[in-house]
């Protein structure tokens, strides 16, 4: 059969130019342990935006000749040296159908599969089957397009909670389709958890789905009504996809509010520990703290793919089989529009896809 393929690249150049780009590619035929599949759906993540674009100034981005680019500034260029003159397929995740196997995986062949690991926008995706989730039969590859990153991170979050000992969540920003599955979890696991929002309309859109905690970042009341939300739950930990500014900040002051209420408070804060993990950056600016939290805290960063290496491999497992068995209800995902492959190169097409709207999310369909 024809293993003709086309990926989506992104590539620096030392000047300085980003280019997006359709390459061909010619895969070999599956071998032990392999499958070719046919892509036929891939979302398009924050974490794969990073990739695409990186630090490129998207006021820039026009179309050259069968390609985008876009200028980098120069201040951004000496985190790149690594990327500089390689042409690196996007797109982290999507589903298809298997149209061939290895000699030992020939039961696959017809099966739609999900998948993780990279290069996912494309014709077609070679890939190992332990990379894959067989999807039950008559599941449609949209069920399957997005049932990695966002699934596992949301179960991630949980993970991590009950191995660092914490109790209770706070996450922002909430109302995208990760926050509303982890809301879904939270609720059938027992789980406090405080949705941090950024507007009246996605409050009534979390509490329409049953979230007992929601505080709104724009609304006056908001220091108090995060303060009395972590009260209620006693969250200690957080998650914050913004990065840039000070909502980790804020989250942690709130969580030494309330253990300020404690009697035994001291010189030096409460000993309360409190743990703000930043996963994404929808803002690129500096992370700030404003440091009125004492001396019992940490800030780090969380990344799905380092805390799926570090824990138990019948953990990840069992993560894995409820993302299947629920994929249809926590873990489904809606989406604001359905792009051919070709359609990632219009510039009126990633304006659209770049804003990053909270619960706005597209599909590749190559």
């Amino acid at each position: 059969m024809d293993r003709d393929s086309l990926e989506l690249r992104s590539t620096v150049s030392a000047d300085g130019t980003l280019r997006l780009s359709l390459e061909p590619v010619s895969l070999p035929d599956p071998g032990p342990g392999q499958l070719l599949v046919r892509v036929e759906a891939a979302p398009i993540n924050p974490s794969d935006l990073g990739l695409m674009f990186g630090p490129a100034d998207l006021s820039t981005l026009a179309r050259d000749g069968d390609g985008l680019t876009a200028r980098i500034p120069d201040a951004a260029m000496p985190g790149l040296r690594a990327r500089i003159g390689r042409s690196m397929p996007v797109g982290n995740e999507g589903a298809g159908t298997v149209v061939a196997a290895g000699p030992d995986q020939q039961h696959l062949v017809g099966r739609r599969v999900a998948m993780l690991g990279g290069a996912m926008y494309a014709r077609l995706r070679l890939i190992g089957a332990g990379d894959c989730l067989v999807l039950p039969e008559g599941a449609g590859a949209e069920e399957g397009a997005a049932l990695f990153v966002n699934p596992l991170t949301a179960l991630g979050f949980v993970g991590t909670m009950r191995a660092e000992g914490h109790k209770a969540i706070v996450h922002a920003p909430a109302a995208s389709n990760l926050g509303q599955m982890l809301v879904r979890i939270c609720q059938a696991d027992g789980i406090g958890l405080v949705n941090i929002v950024r507007s009246p309309e996605q409050v009534a859109l979390l509490r329409g789905l049953g979230a007992a905690h929601v505080v709104d970042s724009s609304a006056a009341s908001f220091p108090g009504d995060l303060t009395e939300a972590i009260a209620a739950t006693g969250a200690t930990l957080s998650f914050d996809a913004i990065g840039g500014g000070e909502t980790t900040s804020i989250v942690l002051n709130a969580m030494e509010a309330v253990a300020a209420r404690d009697a035994s408070y001291g010189l030096y804060g409460s000993a309360v520990p409190k743990q703000g993990y930043i996963y994404g950056a929808l803002d690129l600016g500096p992370t700030i703290l404003r440091r009125g939290f004492g001396f019992s805290w940490s800030v780090g960063g969380w990344l799905l793919f380092n805390v799926l290496q570090r824990l138990d491999p019948a953990i990840v497992a069992r993560m894995r089989q409820r993302v299947v068995d629920e994929r249809t209800t926590t873990f489904a995902s809606h989406y604001t529009a359905r792009i051919p492959l070709e359609g990632v190169l219009d510039p009126d097409t990633v304006a659209a896809f770049v804003r990053k709207a909270t619960g706005a999310k597209y599909l590749i369909t190559p």
